[in-house]
């Protein structure tokens, strides 16, 4: 494999280590690593794009201490395990600035980013990225026996023959040595429903160019009607933070901010409305549609 850009013996050991487990023929290069999350949150008390902003580089949870998913990115920890098995130990000592940083294959070209289930915004790398990154399917929290690299790619198969829940059919990415946001990022696509807003206006602060796309939304009756998804207690939440009837990935954040929910309830919520609120239409193109919001792309579901 070539490995230049890669910075770290670490990085470049635990690249070896999955390429030699890994088969299939290679990805296709239009293709794109995104990076999900909730661009409104904040992250050690501090806004998650103002900290981008000032850092300049997109972090694990080994560094930042927050997670869409589980927080267990600690010396014995459960995400410290996983990582210890994929990457045959390649990572056991090192600094939590060396670790990789997660994300997911776009293999369906969502405008939504790859694994919404982590937010409703994303990060799309440039193409140099996918060339140090590895791969596996299902998520690592499920210890895969399927892994991939960028040269030798069978995840994409088995991901489309799963009959998987729509939130939980990507291809997790693990891109080692590093985001930089003026280096490694193509866009940063945001939700519609934080036009106007100050997330906006920190996303224009970062050294990408800066994409929308249609948006996630839901109405109260339509939450509640789905109530057995997550719960009926987490329709009933998303029916008190609700925006003029309205369940958006703003009104979740917002409510976030307030401390007043519990962050686990709120991210219930969420996986509903990522669910069942997602835009509706095909998946498009990278470009142009997501930039205007032209034709309005869906997030894929499972077949019955």
């Amino acid at each position: 494999m070539d490995f230049r850009g890669v910075v770290g013996t670490c990085a470049r050991a635990a690249l070896r280590h999955v390429a030699a487990r890994s088969a299939g023929p290679a990805v296709d290069a239009r293709l794109r690593v995104t990076l999900n999350f909730h661009p409104d949150r904040t992250a050690r008390g501090r806004p998650v794009l103002a900290a981008l902003a000032q850092d300049g580089k997109y972090h694990s949870q080994f560094v930042t201490g927050t997670s869409n998913g589980g927080l267990t990115a600690h010396p014995g920890g459960d995400r410290w395990r996983w990582e210890s098995r994929i990457f045959g130990g390649a990572y056991d000592d090192a600094a939590g600035h060396e670790r990789p940083v997660y994300g997911a294959l776009n293999f369906r070209r969502q405008v939504v980013g790859a694994a919404p289930r982590f937010g409703s915004s994303h990060f799309r790398l440039r193409a140099a990225t996918l060339a140090r990154a590895t791969f596996c399917y299902p998520d690592s929290a499920a210890e895969p026996a399927h892994f991939g690299v960028a040269a030798r790619m069978s995840l994409i198969a088995l991901a489309e023959a799963d009959e998987q829940d729509a939130l939980n059919d990507y291809i997790e990415a693990h891109v080692h040595g590093g985001v930089d946001l003026a280096r490694d990022v193509e866009a940063l696509v945001l939700d519609a429903c934080y036009r106007g807003t100050p997330v906006e206006t920190a996303a224009r602060r970062l050294p990408c160019p800066v994409e929308w796309h249609p948006g996630y939304r839901l109405t109260v009756a339509a939450l509640r009607g789905h109530g057995d998804y997550r719960g009926q207690e987490y329709a009933e939440l998303g029916a008190r933070i609700a925006r003029d009837g309205l369940v958006d990935p703003r009104a979740i954040g917002d409510a976030a901010r307030t401390g007043r929910y519990d962050a686990q309830d709120l991210k219930m919520v969420w996986h509903t409305l990522a669910r069942f609120g997602a835009p509706e239409g095909a998946g498009t193109a990278y470009s142009g549609t997501a930039a205007s919001g032209g034709q309005t792309p869906g997030l894929s579901t499972p077949t019955a």
